[in-house]
């Protein structure tokens, strides 16, 4: 049993079988040890840890604690450079902030431990985690949404499907279903499968089953490397195979038509793998592979399909081109804005398109209804390029405009299709959609996602608590070598103009108030940042935006481990600095990259929006102050990008196959941010309902 997993996924926890003997006394403190962390247990979850020996029960609470500890970050200890923050930085003059900062620079020492009377917490009326018992059933059945998902995995999620393969290995296979409905998830499975369950028929018969085009075999090599499966990143080291992984290869490209052309798609990654492939050995066994693998070799394939697209959309020929993306309808779909605005007759292509939009995968469609229900001109066309991790480009909306009748039919089309697939699921009765949900974004490519206290989609937003006080906070430890990262706060008015920055080098304007700049971090080190959110408001700032900037230049995933978050604060005198009852979000930082924006708090709605990027490039001097232009790009890239809300998804599904009802009493199924199926089953959500 993977308690960490269950409570993460379900927000249940197992307990076994006990033998009695624990006393009121034990689990009134079990309680209150777990409600350090904004938790509660259900009475039902008391009733049966009070069935626990006094044994058993201080084994499970300990497993569960130390749980919730990593989940809110509490596993380590946390000191600032300043041990009375942020008192002690209110009442620093500014001269001797920088002769300590100086004076650490040179001699790489803290400021001494000072004991500063710090009295117990000011708790805020915030919501708590309400922890359910959960059986072993239940803990696997978690298993096959992710597996069935319609979207991209993020590397935690991956990570808990390897997790079930290697622990159950051969029985793994009742809790597997038949089919995988995404091809990077059939990679990431099978190669899992492979490794962990290796000799099994079953697991051939798994991949006889799911692998169907020359691009699932390559990711299948991929995944089998390590590599990344969505083949987006730089080209696969391929190692060297055994002669069965060869065979299983190139059998399954070998009965797949038309594999040449599949295989140009990829044409350099198939190069990489015929040197450890070596089909000619096979030549006679699998002559369908070795012809597909040596065209790519020679460069003989005909144009490709892409190819093709771009000379005809290129030359406007609409008429030529439309029959051609009738034959993919996917591309079709994501192609459609340009092909209108190149077509002297915009209808006769939405008459093409209507006749395959059934055929469109669901993720796709909502994509293109998010698009062309959008203002046009857009204030801003921002792209977040499929990767291993998440990176934002922004340029000026110049397209051709296409007139509102044409956008009004495509939205028609897009809703229609999605509309007449859903009616084919079983029906939902009575349902209830809280329109607070348009704020959350329905859960698509997550393989870029991080780990993260609250399973979040970027662009949604989330309610910042009724508090005064929001304090940022940030913990590392070096690498295998000096470790310098730092925690800033970049505030912006609401017409996203630049108003200051609260850094390792102001600590203090504005209302936010820095904890010190740590250069050093053999250990471990802490840095924080309080931000009063009346004051800030009060000075005319809309939007802060936490950056985390690596100065010394490490990217992240090479650290042991770095991770960041925010918590609200009733009063910020009161309590230790950092109290895990307080936490609300906690994000990995482990991304290839050297500069992170994992969120930005909308002082104007209360709101927070969930951002999880990466910038790509960074300047001489890594810090906020250097990279204000991607700092504003990702912000304006968040607040004005059109993306599917969960609104839409599940009033889609209710129009098909239910009734919407007016109050959450008179239904059968609620979507709420708080209650039946929220924003946070993204497993669910991607598995039922695209």
């Amino acid at each position: 049993m993977n308690q960490g997993l269950f409570l993460r996924r379900r927000c249940k926890v197992y307990v076994p079988v006990g033998t009695g003997g624990a006393s009121r006394a034990q689990v009134a403190s079990a309680i209150r040890e777990v409600a350090a962390f904004r938790c509660v247990l259900s009475e039902s979850l008391i009733e049966q840890i009070g069935k626990l020996s006094a044994t058993e029960l201080k084994y499970w609470l300990r497993e569960i604690v130390g749980v919730l500890r990593r989940e809110t970050g509490a596993h380590v200890h946390h000191r600032p450079f300043y041990p009375g923050f942020p008192e002690q930085v209110m009442m620093t003059s500014e001269a001797e902030l920088y002769l300590n900062a100086v004076i650490h620079y040179f001699t790489l020492l803290r400021l001494p431990p000072t004991e500063y009377s710090r009295p117990a917490m000011l708790e805020g009326n915030f919501i708590s985690r309400v922890i359910e018992p959960g059986s072993v059933s239940e803990f696997e059945s978690l298993l096959e949404p992710l597996i069935a998902s319609r979207t991209s995995l993020s590397e935690e999620e991956t990570a808990d499907v390897v997790w079930f393969i290697r622990k159950y290995k051969s029985d793994v296979f009742r809790l597997l279903p038949e089919t995988v409905p995404f091809r990077e998830i059939r990679a990431q499975v099978g190669g899992a499968l492979f490794q962990h369950v290796p000799g099994d028929a079953r697991a051939e018969a798994f991949l006889e089953r799911n692998v169907d085009t020359a691009t699932d075999v390559l990711r299948l090599a991929v995944a089998l490397n390590g590599g990344d499966v969505s083949l987006a990143t730089a080209l696969t080291r391929f190692t060297a195979m055994k002669r069965s992984t060869r065979r299983l290869l190139l059998r399954l490209l070998d009965r797949i038509p038309n594999a040449a052309e599949g295989v140009m798609r990829h044409a350099e990654q198939w190069k990489r793998l015929a040197e450890v492939l070596h089909p000619g050995d096979y030549a006679g066994k699998y002559p369908q592979a070795l012809a597909a693998i040596t065209a790519a070799r020679r460069n003989e394939a005909p144009a490709s399909f892409g190819s093709r697209v771009e000379t005809l959309l290129a030359q406007r020929h609409i008429t030529t081109l439309t029959p051609i993306l009738q034959s993919r309808p996917g591309e079709f779909a994501r192609r459609l804005d340009v092909t209108l605005r190149r077509a002297t007759e915009p209808e006769s292509v939405l008459d093409a398109f209507e006749a395959v939009a059934t055929q469109v995968s669901s993720p796709v469609l909502l994509q293109l209804l998010a698009q062309v229900r959008a203002p046009r001109p857009l204030p801003l066309r921002a792209f977040t390029p499929k990767g291993a991790f998440a990176k934002v480009y922004g340029i000026k909306d110049r397209r051709e405009p296409l007139a509102p009748d044409v956008l009004a039919r495509a939205t028609r089309i897009c809703e229609d299709a999605l509309v007449s697939r859903f009616a084919s699921l079983p029906p939902l009765g009575r349902c209830f959609i809280d329109p607070a949900l348009r704020e959350y974004r329905v859960p698509l490519a997550q393989r870029a996602s991080s780990k993260s206290l609250r399973t979040l989609v970027r662009g949604s937003r989330l309610p910042i608590p009724d508090t005064r006080f929001i304090r940022l906070f940030l913990w590392w430890k070096n690498g295998r070598e000096r470790t310098d990262i730092d925690l800033s706060a970049a505030f912006f008015d609401a017409n996203f103009v630049f108003m200051e920055t609260v850094a390792y080098y102001n600590l203090k304007s504005l209302g936010g108030y820095h904890s010190g700049d740590i250069v050093d971090a053999p250990d471990g080190a802490s840095e924080f940042i309080d931000l009063n959110l009346d004051v800030l408001v009060e000075k005319g700032v809309r939007y802060v935006v936490t950056s985390i900037n690596s100065y010394t230049e490490q990217p992240y995933c090479d650290l042991p481990e770095c991770f960041a978050g925010w918590m609200a604060r009733a009063d910020t005198a009161s309590g230790e600095v950092f109290e895990p009852r307080s936490v609300f979000d906690r994000i990995d930082i482990a991304s290839d990259t050297r500069i992170c924006l994992p969120f930005v708090m909308d002082l104007q709605e209360r709101g927070m929006i969930w951002a999880d990027l990466g910038l790509t490039s960074s300047p001489r001097w890594n810090n906020v102050q250097n990279n204000l232009s991607g700092v504003s790009l990702m912000l304006r890239a968040l607040v004005h990008t059109p993306r599917p809300d969960l609104e839409t998804l599940f009033d889609l599904h209710v129009r098909a196959r239910g009734e919407r009802v007016a109050s959450p009493h008179q239904a059968q199924q609620v979507f709420a941010p708080d209650q039946g199926i929220t924003p946070f089953d993204t497993n669910l959500i991607r598995s039922q309902f695209l």
